[in-house]
């Protein structure tokens, strides 16, 4: 395909005023051909006649009648056709078998692992008396990425061993399987080594294999021995996910959490002095000859993503009630394709260019597997029948892409794509065919922007050293007008989930390392609302749900109070903003008030989101504890109107804002004199006409954008 058409469509846009085009040119590519014989013109002998397989020449009325070749069909999820087969690397080996799980959320939150002091840090020196039961060799056969092919490698599997005795069995050639090799170093005990993202020596974070041949009531244990990072949720109580197939046929029983006797601890050094870190936990299988799967973090593939898309497009109510149009955005260099999705109540009129946009995007890191449960709530909610489903769909047009990196994902890769490249790290490079997924998602927003306001971008992530829910913001130097109100939506979202999202957590800060990732650069595009949204991959701390794990159904819950928060933000009854917007002035007074007496000379502290990730993860560095009376603040929401129910008291607000526009402003100059006279004196409880300084801001129109 060449690059002119690529701009055509790759990295355009679907506007509400495109569905008409759209409809005919499915008509157009959907018409049955009529019956004649088709020749290429490449096939033509004639010197004068451009070769060219672009050109099918029809024979009709006894002559040969040129015309183009019909476009691609752009739509890669059909309801009159299978999914596109998912495509790997020429030289991977993968199994013929397809993994599915079935979905299953535990009836108790499940508790995270409390240390008992007992646990033993196990260290395995080399010995020829062990046996290497698994060896993923064909991964590393490329430096690096040649061309791909359905199914990875054609030539017969190898086995790495044969059944014998009562050796555990372990396979990872499958869709985001991720094992390198496994030794047996004891009768019930196997040294795991986790493979490093294709094409590079290092991000050994996520791990994903199958084991059969086990015995029920034994205690095993395994060790991985080559994890990179210093500090682990491992360390603060998260468990090992684990799946049996019996358990699932038998009790419809999904992912669940295991293992006693955990501990993230550092061994021996590695090559050239480099220090590794080891996981090891014991457990016992609940059956005889099952067959069981460990991971890291709930698996979501790119053919799940594919099912779930096709069955929207195939829903009669969703896909025409909605009228989500699904679009190939570009292919991958291993030619997997990259959907974005539109979601908007279509309108025939100009009014439909008023509407303002929101970006979502997920799976950049394609080993963060949270953020597609994330995603998959946002999606549910905002395809749904609700009231306030419909009111946002009404309201503003979703650009949505689910599964950015689908080749890592593919492949079992935890943060690279490819290319052995961070993605997240290169939204400012201009080569497209390094990294089309960004390059081409940056055309994308820059020409959405170019027909309408996009008011917030969010790009899901997962994070392996803290816990909860949290985000990351962009902040400028101009304090003054904008860098309070980039916090009323995390804020928001804060009081809408008080049990999973931390706003104590959260930071805004742009470091030099992130200027290449996709919050920074579509903040200095001109998105001010551009936030990294991290899910943990353990669980809570607050609330009903500290101590727990985060279920399947606690992250898809996360979608929902994202648009529950939308709802809040895009009101046009602005009390929750203006309220919203006073607390942040309160903490920022306290925070103040306490650093001056601490030192004169310090300027003010902001109450800041959090730094996304160091420059080698997603994960920041530790956030500074905020007081444990700012938490007091956060009130619960109260109950959503519907559009009509907020248009009724529209213009009572109004009136009320202007009457505080006219207040007596000598009296309100001469009370906050009397405060500064007292600097102890907060005024918790000031009354309702302190707010007339927060309309003297510079606000947003109709507190939706600039």
């Amino acid at each position: 395909m060449s690059e002119d058409s690529e701009k055509d469509y790759s990295d355009g846009t679907i506007s509400d005023e495109d569905e008409s085009d759209e409809d005919m040119f499915m008509k157009f590519v959907n018409e049955d051909l009529h019956q004649c014989a088709l020749l290429s013109a490449n096939s033509f002998g004639d010197p004068f006649f451009p070769r060219t397989t672009q050109i099918l020449l029809e024979y009709q009325l006894g002559r040969w009648v040129p015309r183009l070749r019909e476009p691609r069909n752009l739509y890669g999820v059909s309801s009159s056709g299978p999914l596109s087969p998912t495509r790997w690397p020429y030289h991977c080996e993968v199994i013929n078998e397809k993994v599915q799980h079935i979905d299953w959320t535990p009836s108790c939150p499940e508790p995270v692992y409390i240390p008992t002091g007992l646990e033993t840090e196990s260290l395995y020196p080399e010995s020829k008396e062990d046996t290497m039961v698994y060896l993923a060799e064909g991964a590393y056969k490329e430096p690096c990425f040649v061309y791909s092919r359905v199914g990875g490698n054609r030539t017969p599997l190898k086995q790495p061993l044969d059944y014998y005795d009562n050796t555990l069995m372990f396979e990872a050639r499958f869709e985001s399987g991720s094992l390198q090799k496994v030794v047996k170093v004891a009768e019930y005990e196997y040294q795991l080594t986790v493979r490093p993202d294709l094409f590079t020596n290092k991000h050994t974070q996520w791990y994903y294999f199958r084991v059969i041949n086990m015995q029920a009531g034994i205690i095993y244990r395994f060790t991985v021995v080559n994890f990179t990072k210093p500090a682990s949720l491992y360390n603060q109580g998260i468990r090992p996910l684990f799946y049996s197939e019996k358990e699932a046929k038998a009790h419809h029983i999904g992912w669940q959490r295991i293992g006693d006797q955990i501990k993230y601890y550092r061994n021996n050094p590695g090559q050239n002095g480099r220090h590794y870190f080891s996981l090891t936990w014991a457990f016992q299988f609940p059956h005889n000859k099952d067959t069981c799967y460990f991971t890291h973090c709930y698996p979501y593939t790119y053919t799940n993503l594919q099912k779930y898309l096709s069955g929207i497009n195939n829903d009669p109510v969703r896909s025409k009630f909605c009228k989500i149009r699904l679009r190939v955005l570009y292919h991958t260099p291993a030619r997997n394709m990259v959907y974005i999705l539109t979601i908007t109540t279509p309108l025939k009129n100009s009014d439909s260019r008023k509407r303002k946009a929101v970006i979502l995007t997920a799976r950049v890191h394609p080993g963060e597997t949270n953020s597609s449960w994330i995603m998959k709530g946002f999606l549910d909610y905002i395809l749904g029948k609700s009231s306030d489903a419909q009111l946002l769909r009404d309201t503003l047009v979703f650009k949505v892409a689910p599964m950015l990196n689908p080749d890592g994902v593919i492949v079992g890769n935890y943060r690279c794509s490819l290319a052995g490249r961070d993605l997240n790290r290169n939204y400012t490079s201009l080569l497209k065919e390094s990294f089309p997924s960004v390059w081409y998602t940056r055309n994308m927003v820059r020409r959405l922007m170019e027909k309408r306001e996009v008011i917030l971008y969010c790009d899901l992530h997962g994070h392996s050293r803290k816990e909860n829910i949290f985000m990351y913001g962009c902040d400028g130097s101009d304090r003054s007008k904008t860098y309070l109100q980039q916090r009323i939506f995390p804020l928001m979202l804060s009081k809408n989930c008080p049990d999973k999202f931390s706003f104590l957590a959260c930071k805004c800060n742009v470091q030099k390392s992130k200027e290449g990732t996709g919050r920074v650069v579509m903040w200095k595009m001109g998105i001010r609302n551009s936030f990294t949204m991290e899910a943990t991959f353990c669980g809570s701390t607050l609330g009903n749900k500290r101590g727990t794990h985060f279920s399947t159904k606690d992250l898809e819950s996360m979608g929902y109070h994202f648009c529950d928060s939308l709802l809040d933000y895009c009101d046009p009854d602005w009390t929750k903003y203006y309220r919203c917007l006073k607390e942040l002035e309160e903490m920022e007074r306290h925070i103040t008030l306490e650093k001056v007496f601490e030192d004169s000379d310090t300027p003010v502290i902001e109450i800041t989101l959090d730094v996304e990730s160091s420059s080698r993860s997603s994960d920041s560095s530790e956030s500074i504890d905020c007081q444990t009376y700012l938490l007091k603040l956060t009130s619960q929401k109260k109950h959503l109107k519907t559009k009509k129910e907020r248009n009724s008291t529209l213009a009572r607000h109004q009136n009320a804002r202007e009457a505080q526009k006219v207040y007596d402003r000598g009296h309100l100059l001469r009370r906050h004199k009397e405060s500064n006279s007292d600097v102890k004196d907060t005024r918790p409880n000031e009354p309702d006409d302190y707010m007339v300084d927060y309309f003297r801001r510079q606000l947003p129109d109709q507190g939706l954008g600039e």
